[in-house]
């Protein structure tokens, strides 16, 4: 009699497990889509870039973090960047800011923005 209750207490557990988990991962898909209303590409020459991993890559990754960003690339040898944003939440006005703010605000300096 003692074995049954912990074999039933113990699908009882699992059959918890398995229904929290459901609704949760329900959940975290309902609230992480959104939806892209108005997607516009920017480009603009970035001066003051000195390597590829330091440089380029901070201010690629700091552009790829932003809010309605979608993708964000930045050729060192170019010196160029390349940014995919909603234009709903984002402005290149807003892009540029962001890329002269970076390291102590003197470094970079944003032309010919597209």
């Amino acid at each position: 009699m003692k074995n049954i209750k912990v074999i039933l207490a113990f699908f009882l557990l699992i059959g918890i497990a398995f229904v929290s988990c459901k609704k949760q991962g329900e959940v975290e898909t309902k609230t992480t889509k959104k939806e892209i209303a108005k997607i516009e590409t920017t480009s603009f020459k970035i001066e003051g870039m000195t390597c590829a991993m330091g440089c380029a890559k901070t201010i690629e990754n700091k552009l790829a973090s932003l809010d309605g960003v979608q993708k964000a690339s930045v050729d060192f040898d170019k010196k160029m960047a390349t940014i995919q944003y909603d234009g709903n939440i984002q402005t290149a006005e807003k892009l540029t800011e962001t890329v002269e703010a970076v390291a102590d605000g003197k470094t970079y300096k944003v032309s010919g923005v597209k």
